[in-house]
């Protein structure tokens, strides 16, 4: 019997003994909803005081909880929203829905805070953050866009590599080792107008949740962290719009039923218009996006729901007549729910995943295609086999094409030959059963194993190599060059070229020391067997993901963490501060001089490395009042090392650790906001980060009359500090009207003190002295802005 087995085998046996004895037990279960829009309602608390025990709905807005016989006062809270209280008699298995009646003064009337915050302090969930759309639309951004990546970067432990780079780092990660879902599909580039603004529009957006450790067995397939994002389901009771007219783009949902409290649809669009003056200044380059999104519902029955939703982006960036860029992303996500019975829910989803980057090079005459599909499937199940015990299990399956890259001539006078660079396929796999416990009153504990494996499928032809190497050292030059290939396989679409299979365990528990107190602690395992091939701190639309496969090996990742969580004054105030500390294996470097672009043989500049990252996160906020806000503080290290494979070779940068493009010793972020009355909101944010690493030249020698730079070791240097303040105001003209349009105003600026925080340092000649000097740029100054917003 396997390990799997020995574990799904352990648990349901526990879960029979614990149902055996004891007192007659019946379970309640329900869907919650928004009384206005009968939208579902996540993570809604549901709480039985005198039994001090409680649950809280699912991605659906769904509960079930077990609890003895007898009568109970049940109290239903959401934040935003007036809590109901009422007196159930519990003498048979009930299925009771509510709907929760949204209230500006939601917060006084909740009454039942700290009983709120216990189960929060209880659960062994750790390294979580979350942020409600009303809270990321209030924090100031450049060019006053809300941006959900932007926001997340106030957070202990996310940061990114500048301004005007793309992605997100987490725990000193990279960019590619975040997994980003939209509606569970997977998001390949998060990212508008080169790293600007973000693909999702905030008005779309239900629910987002930010995994940095302690991650749940049902997520796999990256190494650094998860970025769950749901969309809204749309209003099913009447018909509403909602937008934003903004500086550089406006955007516009709107919702309403199919059918009234059983379907209901959501229609979302974004796009920017800069570039729509630039013709007034007689510049011809054009820089724009767009997206949509959509999401249809339907409920069946009390039992079956659907639901289809989807994505579409699109970033258009040409100069001239001389050159087009277009990249974007398509989702598209059928899911069904069903309910086997009231303590077993499942969700079943097919998805389809694509994206796309295209290059139209009219100067040299030719266009290049290239991206990733995958087509994905997910089933999924809750089990709530009683108060105390909790199970999620399920399968995934996903198949990728990976197109590296199509060059095709665009003219019938164009010098180049077509080219196609070779497609690579895949098939990833994985189940996962993971199980949520209350040991007593005072220790819980989750625990679970998910089995991922991965097969790299048949291609057209693959070199073959002399010992399997395609990256040869030269002694003589000490320095890293390409082998060259012996011979050629070829193999059909079902062959495996390469398999790999790994047990990824998950573990974490949670010890409450008394009411506002609890020390946590979690480790978790996990593979990612794609890899972005980037050597550059930020990722760019041109850069290509590529499969593990007979020389790519997967990156494996082991993390822990440990934590204490506080709550003062009635939870007024909240304190979190974890530490963690993680490894990565085959974490992929490249040779000095590794060209990445149009490489059809990749795997010749590719070596295999490790990382590490450690550190500390304090996270302070002030929840309630006129005046909210937090406090975040990092203190990490983020390092990696390449060593020589035999004793003669030097690995990278003498096989010596070095730190990442993504390493910063501090990061400090202080964000808040003052409801001065009904109509006028303030809002700030303060960032402080330490310069990010980079490499100068130290010398520089002639050769043949031409004058070659010589480097530091990798990464030896630092940008300077950045650091910058920006502010908005929030003007509502009229709170209290009745009438179905409300508008709100908002004011921000960017930057507020001008500082000029550098993206990069180059070198050059200066002409005139013939001296070196160091050239900064700086991407943004100050930037003042105004946006309207409006909803009917």
């Amino acid at each position: 019997m396997n390990l799997i087995s020995r574990i799904v085998l352990l648990l349901f046996l526990s879960s029979f003994s614990w149902q055996t004895f004891g007192q007659e037990k019946f379970t309640i279960n329900g869907t919650i909803t928004d009384q206005g829009s009968n939208e579902t309602l996540i993570g809604v608390n549901i709480i039985f005081p005198e039994l001090q025990t409680g649950t809280t709905t699912n991605e659906y807005g769904f509960y079930s909880i077990t609890i003895p016989q007898g009568t109970y006062q049940i109290q239903i809270s959401y934040l935003g929203f007036t809590t109901i209280t009422e007196t159930i008699l519990l003498t048979e298995n009930k299925t009771i829905n509510y709907k929760l009646t949204e209230s500006s003064e939601a917060l006084d009337e909740i009454i039942i805070k700290e009983d709120v915050e216990k189960l929060n302090i209880k659960k062994p969930q750790m390294s979580v953050n979350s942020l409600t759309i009303s809270t990321i639309k209030q924090i100031p951004v450049v060019l006053g866009e809300v941006d959900v990546i932007k926001s997340l970067t106030l957070l202990p432990g996310v940061t990114n590599a500048g301004e005007g780079s793309s992605g997100f780092n987490v725990r000193g990660g990279a960019v590619d080792q975040n997994l980003i879902l939209l509606d569970e599909a997977t998001i390949f580039n998060s990212s508008h107008l080169f790293g600007f603004f973000s693909v999702f529009n905030p008005d779309a957006i239900k629910d987002l949740k930010l995994y940095k450790g302690g991650i749940p067995a049902k997520y796999g397939g990256r190494v650094s962290s998860v970025l769950d994002i749901y969309q809204k389901e749309g209003n099913s009771n009447e018909f509403h719009m909602n937008g934003g007219i903004g500086i550089v783009s406006s955007r516009l949902l709107a919702e309403g039923p199919i059918k009234k409290e059983k379907g209901s649809f959501l229609f979302g669009g974004r796009s920017s218009y800069a570039h729509l003056f630039l013709p007034l200044f007689d510049i011809d380059n054009i820089a724009y996006f767009y997206d949509l999104n959509t999401k249809l519902s339907y409920k069946i029955n009390q039992n079956n729901n659907i639901y289809l939703s989807g994505y579409f982006g699109r970033d258009v960036f040409s100069i001239s007549d001389s050159f087009e860029n277009t990249y974007g992303n398509t989702v598209v996500n059928f899911r069904w729910n069903h309910l086997f019975s009231d303590k077993l829910f499942s969700n079943a989803s097919l998805i389809y995943s694509d994206y796309y980057y295209g290059l139209k090079l009219n100067f040299v005459e030719f266009n290049w295609d290239s991206g990733i599909q995958n087509f994905n499937f997910k089933y999924d199940f809750k089990h709530y086999i009683n108060t105390d015990f909790k199970l999620e299990y399920g399968l995934n399956s996903i198949y990728y094409k990976f197109n590296p890259g199509d060059i095709q001539p665009s003219t019938p006078t164009s010098g180049l030959n077509p080219f196609k660079l070779i497609d690579k396929f895949a098939l990833e796999n994985a189940i996962y059963i993971d199980a949520e416990h209350q040991i007593s009153k005072k220790l819980a504990i989750s625990y679970g194993v998910r089995f991922s494996s991965f097969l790299r499928l048949g291609q057209d032809e693959l070199n073959i190599y002399q010992n399997d190497n395609p990256v040869v050292f030269n002694e003589e030059l000490q320095i890293y060059e390409k082998a060259e290939p012996i011979g050629v396989e070829t193999f059909k679409r079902s062959d495996v070229i390469k398999s790999f299979s790994n047990i990824e365990p998950r573990f974490s528990l949670a010890y409450q020391l008394n009411d506002e107190s609890s020390i946590k602690a979690s480790y978790n395992r996990m593979s990612q067997y794609l890899h972005l091939l980037s050597n550059t701190s930020s990722p760019t639309p041109l850069d290509v993901w590529t499969p593990s496969g007979k020389y790519v090996k997967p990156q494996l990742l082991d993390q822990f963490a440990i934590g204490y969580f506080k709550t003062f004054n009635d939870n007024v105030y909240s304190l979190e501060a974890e530490s963690f500390y993680k490894t990565i294996k085959n974490r992929i470097d490249y040779i000095d001089g590794a060209n990445l672009i149009a490489n059809n043989v990749i795997e010749q500049v590719i070596l295999n490395g490790k990382a590490r990252a450690y550190g500390l996160e304090i996270l302070f906020k002030k929840n309630e009042g006129d005046f909210k806000g937090w406090i975040a503080y990092t203190l990490s290290k983020s390092e990696q090392q390449t060593q020589g494979r035999t004793p003669i070779e030097t690995g990278i940068n003498n096989g010596n650790w070095y730190r990442t493009p993504y390493d910063k010793t501090h990061d400090i972020s202080i964000t808040a906001s003052y409801q001065l009355n009904k109509k006028w909101t303030f809002n700030s944010n303060f960032l402080f980060q330490t310069g990010q690493p980079t490499t100068y030249p130290n010398g520089q020698y002639e050769y043949n009359g031409i004058t070659i730079p010589n480097y530091e070791a990798r990464n030896s240097s630092r940008l300077p500090t950045y650091h910058r303040l920006d502010i908005s105001a929030n003007y509502n003209p009229n709170p209290n009207t009745t009438k179905r349009w409300k508008g709100e105003w908002v004011f921000g600026i960017y930057n507020l003190y001008n500082r000029r925080n550098a993206a990069s340092i180059s070198f050059r000649e200066n002409r005139n002295t013939g001296n070196n000097e160091a050239l900064r740029l700086a991407i943004f100054g100050i930037i003042p802005s105004v946006s309207y917003n409006f909803k009917f």
